[in-house]
């Protein structure tokens, strides 16, 4: 595609995720559908039977409230759900229960690095629904149908909703990356975009620097960094070309085909007032006390920022080795545990072989788990063996 023009694009992301609970969002329902059959996890409230009563899951409101706080949101006395009236197939009841005018999270921020610079996102929203159920299109003795399994119907879905304050595809992996990240270290969710744990839907628009934002554009269902950074650097691409021709930019839905590397038309983009928003008659308003905001905010994980800074600090760590080490949290608490076993070591030593050979191992050995071979104590050994001469660098290597 020729790009003839340069123009300035802005992006905004919608990202969902799933909670890490044990029943589903308004029913005893297990949560825990991936290996399960089709339509195993299903009752009369997720299977949206006449007159079965919602009620709603505690622990989700719990990992919705802390993800709020974490990312500096705003969150009021009071929330409430909303139908949300859109024809959806795999749900069973016809309409999703999400959060309208009072979601349980208000404003707030999102700090990432991109390439050598650190930016900040802002965010509008942090808000609780559930997830719709898998539709499958097949053949079946030559004829094409539609297969819907509601295992995942009624699962606990939050969604972040962010200002369009990005301007390339870079800094839109990297926000999602950095979200991602933050769910893993207060374990409100496992982070897995290939089993859908986390999807992204990107909003989109280009314009000349100085002049009013373009018609966005949004993109559904993109589960990889890299879906993410080339549907954008494809959909940038496009509207650059159309308007550089004279052409309008369409206010739609577009997917992302993997295969052909280019976003598809779907349907027109849906405004607020086609959901037919009003409050849900079956649950109760949420109240949120100053004593339970403040238990939720006291019990919080430490973030991956504070860790970050903590570690540069306790440890005398460069920034650069800080960073690896604090990516993933088993990773920071494999390293914490390494040297609790042997204080000796000195800190600097135990990173570097944590994020050289240790890593480096990992992607060797295919763990079905992710959990590392070599333990903390057995590491800190061998480090000492090092250190105090009795093993060669290479040799221990």
């Amino acid at each position: 595609m020729v790009v003839a023009e340069k123009l300035e694009p802005v992006i905004g992301l919608e990202v969902h995720a799933q909670l890490l609970t044990k029943s589903k969002m308004y029913c005893p329902c297990s949560a825990q559908y991936a290996d399960s059959p089709p339509n195993r996890h299903v009752c009369a409230v997720c299977g949206g039977m006449p007159g079965a009563l919602p009620v709603v899951n505690a622990r989700a409101v719990e990992y919705t409230v802390r993800t709020a706080l974490a990312l500096g949101c705003r969150v009021d006395e009071w929330s409430k759900f909303d139908r949300k009236n859109y024809p959806y197939a795999d749900l069973p009841k016809g309409y999703q229960i999400s959060q309208y005018d009072m979601p349980i999270g208000l404003g707030g921020s999102l700090e990432f690095r991109s390439g050598d610079e650190m930016r900040r996102c802002g965010i509008v929203r942090v808000h609780l629904e559930e997830d719709t159920g898998k539709t499958t299109h097949t053949t079946v003795e030559g004829r094409e149908v539609s297969l819907v399994d509601y295992n995942r119907s009624g699962v606990p879905l939050m969604e972040i909703v962010g200002r369009p304050e990005l301007h390339s595809a870079v800094d839109a992996r990297e926000y999602l990356a950095s979200l991602r990240q933050l769910w893993m270290f207060i374990h409100v969710c496992d982070g897995n975009l290939q089993e859908g744990s986390m999807r992204a839907d990107v909003n989109v628009s280009v314009h000349r620097p100085g002049e009013p934002l373009g018609t966005k554009v949004e993109i559904k269902n993109l589960n990889s960094f890299r879906a993410v950074q080339r549907a954008l650097e494809y959909e940038i691409a496009r509207q650059t070309e159309l308007l550089s021709r004279g052409e309008q930019v369409i206010h739609e839905t577009r997917g992302w085909s993997e295969e052909r590397q280019v976003t598809l038309g779907q349907r027109t983009k849906e405004l607020a007032h086609d959901y037919r928003y009003f409050p849900e008659p079956d649950l109760p308003y949420l109240k949120f006390s100053p004593v339970q905001l403040d238990h939720i905010r006291t019990h919080m994980p430490e973030l991956p920022a504070a860790k970050r800074e903590r570690f540069r600090a306790q440890y005398g760590l460069a920034s650069s080795l800080s960073e690896v080490l604090t990516a993933e949290e088993h990773i920071a608490s494999y390293f914490e545990d390494t040297i609790r076993a042997d204080p000796s070591i000195e800190p600097n030593t135990v990173g570097k072989w944590i994020t050289g050979e240790v890593l480096r191992l990992l992607k060797e050995v295919d763990t079905v788990d992710g959990s590392i071979p070599v333990t903390p104590s057995n590491l800190a050994a061998l480090l000492g063996m090092v250190q105090r001469g009795a093993v060669s660098n290479t040799a221990a290597k």
